[in-house]
């Protein structure tokens, strides 16, 4: 059976996700206390390794099931001229993550991460947001379900992460609609638009808020409306992953944008279970970590998309978890001090 059904009844599980599990985690954060180190000596790994447990609901936490989902989706307002690439080389990316060939693959590999890529309809993109909502209700929900039905049954770690021509057009309208503000500070190259380009973006996406206004706040009504399949596939996976308290590291601009698609009605509990994984390239990506309130753990200067930065951070992770489970502690090492 799919995980959503309708939007009501996406509204009602959100009221009704689980919490971190308090106990455990309180467990993870005294066990770092007692660890053969200052405190908070660490710094963040200290943090990602009791987030982890908290929501793991284990002491020692650690990514034995971690699992990479890549959403490939097309959209109709690559029509305005907002993106350098052509809509083809969507598709063309995919067969390179199948054949191995991208950046993904390799670091993937590297973080013992499982990597799928689910495309979705690449040969039928969606409206141009900027004349009218991208997509109707029961086809962003079945996106979504396409989303959430892609976690694997052992997955206990999940970053995500998307390829498709124009979506970070899509991105920064969600945001638009999402948190107000002003088209220029959400938009920017993207694929590698120029000065001109990023300021022809920004027009198309106040169109598009124009032709749309008022949209409802409501994680369906958004991703129909300014967003794409693959995007609102990552919000369902990622709203899943809350449902069976699976932790999740989102990746740059265009999958945090979808994901904060779910804190519509200033939710933002719904992604307790979440980190940002790197501050993108993108400009409006600071803007919309300072609005969900999320510190990225790292600042590459990459804006690569495709999971990239989540999968580097996921070696932290790994580290966070290594370090959390694997010292000892001033008793059991026999260290003054502790």
């Amino acid at each position: 059976m799919a995980y959503f059904q309708s939007s009501s009844q996406i509204s009602d599980i959100i009221v009704d996700l689980p919490s971190v599990d308090g106990k455990t985690q309180n467990k993870a954060a005294s066990r770092q206390a007692e660890l053969t180190k200052p405190p908070g000596s660490l710094g963040r790994l200290e943090e990602v390794a009791i987030w982890m447990a908290g929501w793991q609901r284990r002491d020692r936490p650690a990514i034995e099931h971690g699992q990479c989902l890549i959403f490939a989706g097309n959209h109709g307002v690559v029509a305005q001229g907002i993106s350098p690439f052509p809509a083809e080389v969507t598709a063309q990316m995919v067969a390179n993550f199948a054949n191995g060939g991208a950046a993904i693959n390799q670091l993937c590999n590297l973080a013992n991460l499982k990597l799928d890529v689910i495309p979705l309809e690449l040969d039928r993109p969606t409206n141009d947001l900027s004349l009218g909502p991208a997509m109707n209700e029961d086809e962003t929900i079945a996106a979504m379900n396409i989303g959430a039905e892609a976690l694997d049954d052992h997955c206990d770690y999940l970053i995500v992460g998307e390829m498709g021509i124009g979506n970070t057009t899509a991105a920064a309208a969600l945001c638009l609609g999402r948190f107000g503000a002003d088209a220029t500070g959400w938009v920017g190259p993207g694929t590698g638009l120029d000065d001109d380009g990023v300021k022809h973006k920004a027009k198309v996406i106040e169109a598009a808020l124009a032709a749309q206004s008022p949209v409802a706040q409501h994680p369906v009504a958004l991703l129909a409306a300014f967003g794409g399949r693959e995007l609102a596939a990552i919000a369902g996976a990622v709203l899943a992953a809350r449902m069976r308290s699976i932790p999740v590291m989102l990746d740059g601009f265009i999958s945090t944008a979808a994901a904060a698609a779910l804190t519509a009605d200033k939710k933002l509990g719904v992604l307790d279970h979440a980190m940002i994984s790197h501050m993108s390239g993108e400009p409006g990506h600071l803007r919309l970590a300072v609005a969900l309130r999320k510190q990225p753990l790292v600042d590459l200067r990459m804006r690569l998309g495709e999971a990239s930065g989540a999968a580097v951070a996921s070696l932290l992770v790994r580290a966070a978890c290594a370090t959390h489970n694997g010292m000892a502690t001033f008793a059991e090492a026999g260290v003054s001090g502790g």
